[in-house]
């Protein structure tokens, strides 16, 4: 029996996009452990952008890796990709074999905090394969995850537990925006890792 069968799964878009919610894919203690090895492991670096001429720099931070050395702009600035880690590899076979989808990059977020967040946006970079899926797993502090329309301005939201899966595919980065809204009630890390497809 397959516990994650899409057809299962609710689409929480009520249109123009599909958002799969699977919920924790995996077990607490293994949730922690890739927690602790993200932290220790990745080569993280406070992330950048630069708007209106002026370069700044997040308290959050970020770091790449992939199948290849990968050129990914966003924010107008350019990060190339790192080797996978083992843990990364063995965290992209679990995603890829729960939503049935092959990935071959990885963009990480840390965040030190509940303050530390992500204004709304979307991963819609033309280096990335058109609609295609983004799987995003969340280690760490309990996040709520919002989207909203670019037209109707429609909003909702979903709390993405530790060790969960959410994918986003199909005109998603097309018509809807997404952020990770700050919050003072939260006081501990979150490690977001983002698996995607680059266009070779």
């Amino acid at each position: 029996m397959d516990l994650f069968n899409t057809e299962t799964i609710t689409n929480l878009l009520p249109y123009e996009g599909e958002v799969l919610y699977y919920g924790k894919i995996l077990t607490s203690t293994q949730s922690q452990h890739y927690l602790e090895q993200m932290l220790k492991d990745i080569v993280w670096k406070n992330d950048e952008a630069i708007i209106f001429g002026k370069h700044l720099f997040t308290k959050r931070k970020a770091a790449w890796y992939g199948d290849k050395n990968y050129a990914y702009t966003y924010s107008n600035t350019t990060k190339q990709a790192l080797p996978w880690t083992n843990d990364l590899l063995e965290l992209r076979q679990r995603t890829e074999e729960v939503c049935h989808h092959t990935f071959n990059s990885c963009l990480l977020n840390l965040y030190h905090s509940g303050e530390e967040g992500m204004a709304w946006h979307s991963d819609d970079e033309k280096a990335l394969e058109l609609n295609s899926a983004i799987a995003s797993i969340s280690l760490g502090a309990e996040r709520k995850f919002s989207f909203k329309h670019k037209v109707t301005k429609q909003t909702l939201s979903i709390v993405l537990e530790r060790g969960s899966l959410l994918v986003m595919k199909g005109p998603t980065q097309t018509h809807w925006l997404h952020r990770l809204p700050p919050t003072k009630k939260v006081t501990t890390h979150r490690v977001n890792l983002t698996f995607r497809t680059m266009a070779c």
